[in-house]
């Protein structure tokens, strides 16, 4: 469970730079089971052993997280790569420390923290649950890679290829993808003799933050079906700036009434619009309590320190519970479940945004995709100029 944490709290705009390196290290970097347990696993639940599937398997893993660790090995016969990812013995024991967590967040809310920290630990108790099932993992793969790819020229990001024959609930194989970790980004920028403060890497970083902002925004708004967990250890960096996107264990399904409302509240926070925030916190089941003056604009802020990914002008790191902060001023009294699947996803977007020194928001780039799925739902009441309703029909006519 400490590496659950880790992961959230390991960003650059909640916390100085020194800890983020030292806590996204432990996102992978957790004990690794010895690789005579992982044979024991593979070959009872491929059914063979590992030398008849296998031309070559590396027993030192690539990485270890909380629930699996991932090996590189090559098939025999086609002799593909693939990475092979084998769940730890025992990890069930974790739903006992999230219930443990479940009890201090129900302590926490007796304090100055006015959230509704309660259900953010159900959704999480969920979506851990669900992490235990790798059949499960590869249809979210395969589902997601599809969608991509079906609704652009070109996908955003790159999405592993599953091998179907050889998943189980605690074995996974499928295509290996080279790359470098986002976070290594800089230091390969500066061996390729590239000054990092330049234009040209300035761009880079753009392009490959625009890359992975844009899937997600059509994932969430278009789709509903989401990857939910883009820490820095599942996105690596591929020849010629793709993005590849890694581990499926966390992915939401949004009813579509959450997609709709969040789709409203995007274009509330892109256009500044607190009334229109307002009737989405409503739309959304966001129940808030406030005494402060300008309580609509203080709504508002709220909306854009939760879910979207620019920080105000001149500040480096967000604090979420100083004294004039909206969260300390507004009351979150109720926060839908289903929600905070889509909050900690834009708040981990928000830590690669803010590490890769890009000050960039996540809703305006999401707002001709918003625009969009509200149009199609028979949503879009208020078409309010000629430049959206333009905007919108090119959208549109591109995809005949």
């Amino acid at each position: 469970m400490q590496l659950k944490i880790a992961q959230v709290i390991g960003k650059p705009d909640l916390a100085p730079a020194a800890w983020v390196r030292r806590l996204v290290t432990l996102c992978d970097r957790a004990p690794a089971t010895p690789f005579d347990t992982v044979q024991l696993v593979l070959e009872k639940e491929l059914g063979r052993s590992v030398g008849e599937i296998f031309e070559n398997f590396e027993e030192e893993p690539l990485g270890s997280a909380s629930i699996a660790q991932v090996h590189r090995a090559r098939l025999k016969g086609d002799k593909s790569d693939v990475v092979v990812k084998v769940q730890h013995p025992g990890v069930k024991e974790l739903m006992t420390d999230i219930r443990n967590l479940q009890a201090f967040a129900l302590y926490m809310q007796k304090t100055d923290i006015k959230f509704d920290l309660y259900s953010v630990t159900k959704e999480m108790e969920k979506q851990i649950g669900y992490e235990f099932d790798f059949m499960r993992e590869a249809n979210a793969m395969e589902r997601i890679r599809r969608f991509l790819y079906e609704n652009n020229k070109k996908s955003p990001v790159l999405v592993p290829r599953v091998l179907k024959d050889m998943v189980t609930r605690r074995v996974l194989v499928m295509e290996c993808i080279d790359g470098i970790p986002i976070l290594n980004l800089g230091d390969e920028i500066a061996k390729r003799g590239i000054n990092p403060g330049s234009k040209i890497a300035a761009t880079a970083k753009q392009n490959i933050l625009k890359s992975l902002t844009l899937a997600y925004g059509q994932m969430i708004l278009k789709s509903g079906f989401f990857h939910a967990d883009p820490h820095p250890g599942n996105i690596l960096i591929c020849k010629g700036s793709e993005v590849a996107l890694l581990d499926y264990g966390q992915v939401k399904d949004l009813p579509d009434s959450l997609r709709l409302g969040y789709a409203n509240l995007v274009l509330a926070m892109a256009d500044n619009d607190p009334i229109k925030a307002s009737e989405s916190y409503r739309e959304l089941g966001i129940v808030t309590q406030s005494k402060c003056e300008n309580e609509l604009q203080e709504l508002l802020k709220l909306a854009q320190t939760m879910f979207d990914t620019k920080l105000p002008p001149g500040v480096a790191m967000l604090q979420p519970f100083s004294e004039d902060s909206s969260i300390k001023k507004i009351s979150v009294q109720a926060f839908p479940e289903e929600l905070f699947s889509v909050l900690r996803t834009v708040h981990l977007l928000r830590g690669l945004s803010v590490g890769l020194g890009i000050n960039f928001s996540c809703a305006e780039q999401w707002r001709p995709i918003a625009e969009e799925a509200l149009y199609l739902a028979g949503r879009l009441k208020d078409l309010k100029t000629r430049a959206r309703k333009r905007r919108l029909f090119r959208r549109l006519l591109r995809r005949e």
